[in-house]
């Protein structure tokens, strides 16, 4: 069991003892930092703070721990009750709200769940903000306010509406297009917040035949709820004995897109972001971002285009400054997050549909097909084991002196590109494990590059 305290939040396992698990004493206390760190902030304003949270059995729980900490602290709460990652963030928008809370532990199992902080911009608090907040935790600094300064609760249950109303005013999503396209499309929601969210998208957006796979918003996952090919056997099936034209599947809060081809196949993690920037260059050019860690086909497709690319380290929050900094009109990672700056700076399920939908449609390609006209690579992610107590830092600099000659990026551990294939490597926050990716034309290459790196490394 396990719980991690990090600048971006609290995860960990529900139940056990306070301190090595996620406990309401530990929820509390994380809670009432944050509003004392957003009352510091704010001193002359009252704080306003949106909550949302996935269908994970516990999330009801959290939700009242963390909402009454704030409400003690005086702090004004909007409540979205079961919401969406994306949802929320823009939520913090709308609402002119100095902060979010999103209740989710994303892909990880049922019995996990986190606090996920953000700012007023509704995106993720940066890494000097969550030191502090951190210290704060620490010292238990806290501040409660007295009975007639106590904050109260507005409920907002139009918080994913006002969502797709904005994802539908995008100049370049093209409802007409997909109506007439008569697509069928699948949907799998692993029983979370997608179930509420994608069919009203799909609907939306004029797609008239759906089949919907795991949209009971209860929490039960049926698989685990990471997108991964190994998790996906039923969405598969279910999209080529039905004819579907695309299969749809996101993690509990719909920060993550994963697609089924029209053969019941992986489209890969790696194109959603790669899709949604073919269909976007067309209607607006500007430079793409994504992660070290992310498939070079960005890139490719970036420099095809006439564009540029850039890579930022491994992170959300990573990405976005990156995105901020060159003015990228696209950006994210391959884990099949969708960053879209019109519409705010986060990852977001539901307009990576809107994206990917719409080209589909305007194109008259099949989501195969669509592939097939990618750059092609395949990759590889595994991990060497160090001893406890090596100087990894140092391990890595000998492997960067050993490609002196080769394009290295230190930016994030160590990567390494060369001509047709590159190796990321990465170190552990939490155990003594370096993490290697690789990337190559195919399976067999990348597979081969990781287990030169890993002997390497353990060596």
């Amino acid at each position: 069991m396990t719980l991690i305290k990090s600048i971006s939040g609290i995860r960990g396992t529900i139940g056990g003892p306070s301190g090595e698990n996620l406990t309401p004493l530990d929820a509390l206390e994380f809670a009432a930092a944050y509003a004392r760190w957003l009352k510091k902030k704010y001193t002359n304003s009252k704080v306003k703070v949106v909550i949302g949270r996935d269908a994970r059995p516990s999330g009801p729980i959290i939700q009242n721990l963390v909402q009454n900490t704030l409400l003690a602290s005086g702090v004004e709460v909007v409540d979205l009750d079961l919401s969406t990652t994306p949802t929320v963030e823009m939520a913090v928008v709308f609402e002119k709200a100095q902060g979010g809370i999103i209740l989710t532990a994303s892909h990880n199992p049922v019995q996990w769940n986190a606090l996920k902080l953000l700012n007023e911009k509704g995106e993720f608090i940066s890494g000097e903000d969550g030191a502090e907040l951190l210290r704060l935790i620490e010292a238990k600094d806290f501040d409660f306010v007295p009975v007639d300064q106590l904050g109260a609760v507005t409920k907002d249950q139009n918080a994913i509406a006002k969502h797709i109303e904005a994802i539908l005013a995008l100049p370049y999503v093209n409802t007409e297009a997909i109506q007439k396209a008569n697509l069928k499309v699948a949907v799998d929601a692993v029983n979370s917040t997608g179930g509420i969210s994608i069919p009203v998208l799909l609907e939306r957006l004029g797609v008239r035949q759906t089949e919907l796979l795991y949209c009971e918003p209860n929490g039960q996952f049926p698989h685990n709820p990471e997108p991964l090919k190994e998790h996906l056997g039923d969405i598969m099936q279910r999209v080529k004995d039905s004819g579907c034209d695309v299969g749809i599947v996101v993690d509990p809060d719909v920060d993550r897109l994963a697609l089924i081809d029209e053969r019941g196949e992986m489209f890969g993690e790696e194109y959603t972001l790669v899709a949604a920037a073919d269909y976007l260059l067309q209607h607006k050019q500007g430079p793409l971002v994504s992660n070290l860690s992310s498939s070079r086909a960005l890139r490719d497709l970036a420099l095809e285009r006439g564009q540029s690319y850039h890579a930022a380290a491994v992170g959300e929050v990573n990405v976005v400054t990156k995105m901020k900094e060159v003015g990228a009109v696209l950006g994210g990672e391959g884990n099949g997050g969708v960053i879209l700056p019109d519409l705010h700076y986060g990852r977001d399920s539901l307009v990576g549909i809107a994206l990917v939908l719409s080209h589909l449609a305007t194109s008259g390609k099949s989501l195969s097909a669509l592939k097939a006209g990618y750059p092609q690579y395949f990759m590889a992610k595994n991990k060497a084991q160090l001893s406890a107590g090596m100087d990894v830092d140092a391990l890595l600099k000998s492997v960067e002196q050993e490609y002196k000659n080769e394009e290295c990026s230190t930016i994030d551990g160590l990567k390494i590109d060369f001509e047709d294939e590159w190796v990321h490597m990465r170190k552990s926050n939490t155990e003594p494990i370096v993490r290697i990716y690789t990337e190559a034309k195919n399976q067999e290459r990348a597979n081969e590059l990781a287990r030169i790196f890993m002997e390497k490394l353990e060596g």
